[in-house]
């Protein structure tokens, strides 16, 4: 064997340098797209025309309105670590700009032909060309005519570097990762205007969004019209922070995580800790192997994020990554646990989602106060829903009283019958079921049913059958409600038993022998910190060493559970999002086990008055568009539906 001799050490040639540098930078035509976006963004564009060839293989231009590069500055565009966006690290603390690091131009410029041109002035003859050769990179500037603002084309991407170029997907492939890029880009900035040309083919022109009804469209027309029929809007403040966007409604989900956009400070981030927080609010209420949708944007004091911890700016890391996560989780949770039936009627219809799996769901609008800053996105939004078309087809008053007639020709009997809310149902074998029997003499708290106002009428309506011993069909003034009363009366029992178990004190049982973890010193170290939480969930960890704990105490409910894989969930959750609801998620397996078995079962006949007095719980219930596992409760059809099926009015 021949040993070969080290070699010295030598500063690199600039454009090896930058092609390195490129490897982290540019994976992909994306990859330059949105690199040349984010610096016409930050040059302060109000409109940003990009074209494209070849699913961005053969041409990526970005030419936008914005205030230029002057020409003594252009030799310094394409040179490494040369940007105009940061002076001091104490900028770079508080940076606001997407773009900082000063690689992105050198970098692309190393792996394809770029050319710049910019002018800073309003005379079109005044622009200035760059551009970079050599092994040296030494740029070359030229006279070159151009309206104010700066134009980059990338040509031939990968020219030099073939193996990278082999990694490239087809056409239609990188195409789709670049129109994903831009959709981001575009949910970005309302108050800019795009257009996406690819091969000559304009695919989408956007104008600036000057209110909330052209935010809504710009929105439909990149997510299309049924993510706003099924979204709740958000607008929410607390601590310094605030969430605003739209949540999908829980029915409303896919099966990959495609539509689910994050912005941090107007920059859009794949980020664990928020994740985390988006996934726990929904885990009630999604059906398994589902994902949600949203688009979601979160205002914070730029000092308190750091966006300088990856080198495409995807990731951020926050200074009290706790106080975000409980943020998050808390008004996601709330939001999405205020939906009722009762909304349906108010904001509208449901639509039906756009797979298989989902379902129709209510639709409401949770906005918290409007901010006082003048921005369009402040400005109160309308939630549209696909009820625009069914408010127009609504019976009249004339109409109601026909159906309320045709309830009472059905069921004289109890034309008057509407039971009282149910008796909270005791944890444990009591809380099998909803009684009955004692519905049965609640009934005799009779209302009677609305006449002349038929706004009074209840959001789920009136039961006027069941059908199979397995669904209620429902009169409403809208149409027609059918609920699985299975699933419904699950949800109901389940988030009576949580309120019960989670609103006082878990009862907790002492083991009689201590489990012993071997655990890092880190994680006791938490375990000392999060001792008061860990002892209100009914959980008592003792330290015995540096690295041992033991477990003295659990919760009654687990106390069958396999203890040591679960205190290790928890405590890898403080460590790492400051916040753990493994506990609490076992706890409400075993509740909802308990609710499942305990609802009322598919063949069960039910009295009229029994079917309304579940009906009334539906609608007091937080949650009840869905069954504990995620399944729908209910579906409605709107007689505009229902007329359409008999080709009625044709």
């Amino acid at each position: 064997m021949t040993v070969e001799t080290p070699r010295r050490i030598r500063i690199l040639d600039p454009r090896l340098a930058n092609q390195i540098a490129a490897g982290e930078v540019v994976e992909r035509p994306a990859s330059v797209l949105k690199e040349l976006v984010e610096n016409a963004i930050d040059a302060g564009s109000r409109r940003i025309e990009i074209e494209l060839e070849a699913g961005g293989a053969r041409l990526i231009k970005v030419r936008d309105d914005g205030g230029g590069i002057a020409e003594d500055d252009l030799p310094l565009a394409l040179s490494r670590h040369a940007t105009s966006k940061i002076l001091s690290l104490e900028e770079l603390e508080g940076v606001a700009s997407l773009g900082f690091r000063g690689e992105a131009l050198a970098s692309i410029s190393s792996v394809a032909r770029l050319e710049l041109v910019s002018n800073v002035t309003d005379d079109p003859r005044g622009g200035w060309r760059v551009v970079a050769e050599g092994r040296q990179m030494e740029p070359r500037v030229s006279p070159a005519p151009h309206p104010r603002g700066t134009s980059v084309t990338v040509r031939d991407l990968f020219f030099n570097t073939p193996a990278r170029r082999k990694f490239l997907r087809t056409e239609k492939t990188e195409f789709g990762h670049l129109e994903e890029t831009f959709r981001r880009l575009a949910l970005s900035r309302y108050d800019i205007g795009w257009v996406l040309r690819h091969n000559q083919k304009t695919v989408h022109q956007l104008r600036p969004a000057a209110d909330g009804e052209a935010g809504e469209r710009r929105v439909s027309a990149l997510l299309g019209g049924k993510f706003l029929d099924n979204a709740l809007h958000l607008d929410i403040e607390a601590s310094g922070m605030r969430l605003w966007g739209w949540v999908g409604l829980p029915t409303h989900s896919r099966a990959q995580a495609d539509q689910q956009y994050f912005f941090v400070n107007g920059r859009v981030v794949r980020d664990r800790l928020v994740a985390h927080a988006i996934r726990q609010a929904y885990r009630d209420v999604l059906f398994h192997g589902r994902h949600p949708v949203f688009v979601l944007y979160l205002e914070l004091d730029p000092a308190v994020v750091d966006v300088n911890v990856h080198p495409t700016k995807h990731e951020v890391r926050f200074r009290d990554g706790r106080l975000v996560h409980d943020f998050l989780f808390s008004s996601l949770h709330r939001a999405l646990g205020e939906v009722r039936p009762e909304t349906a009627g108010e904001e509208g219809e449901p639509a039906t989602a756009d797979d298989p799996g989902a379902a129709t769901a209510p639709a409401a609008d949770t906005r918290g106060q409007p901010a006082t800053e003048p921005a369009w996105r402040q400005q109160p939004m309308a939630l549209r829903g696909a009820g625009e078309h069914a408010r127009e087809s609504r019976p009249g008053a004339d109409r109601v009283r026909e159906f309320m007639a045709g309830y009472r020709a059905l069921h004289p009997d109890h034309e008057a019958q509407l039971l009282t809310p149910q008796a909270e149902p005791e944890v444990g074998g009591a809380a099998a079921g909803v009684a009955l029997d004692e519905r049965r003499q609640a009934a005799d708290a009779r209302q009677a049913l609305p006449e002349d106002d038929p706004t009074g009428t209840p959001p789920l309506g009136y039961a006027v059958a069941q059908l199979h011993g397995v669904y209620i069909l429902s009169q409403t003034t809208r149409g027609l409600v059918v609920v699985d009363m299975h699933a419904a009366h699950e949800r109901i029992t389940y988030e009576r038993m949580k309120t019960q178990v989670h609103g006082g004190a878990l009862d907790a049982q002492p083991l009689l022998v201590p489990v012993s973890l071997a655990v890092s010193a880190n994680a006791v170290e938490t375990a000392e910190q999060c001792h008061e939480a860990f002892r209100r969930l009914g959980v008592e960890l003792d330290v015995a060493g540096p690295e041992t704990l033991l477990v003295r105490q659990v919760p009654a409910l687990l106390a069958q559970a396999d203890v040591e894989p679960l205190v290790r969930d928890m405590l890898g959750d403080l460590e790492r999002y400051g916040r753990s609801d493994r506990l609490e998620a076992h706890i409400n397996e075993l509740l909802a086990t308990m609710a499942c078995h305990g609802s009322v079962r598919a063949n069960r006949r039910l009295t009229v008055p029994e079917m309304n007095a579940l009906l009334r719980d539906m609608e007091r219930t937080e949650r009840s568009g869905q069954c504990n596992h995620g399944r729908p409760t209910w579906t409605e059809m709107s007689m505009h539906d229902l007329d359409k099926l008999f080709l009625r009015g044709q």
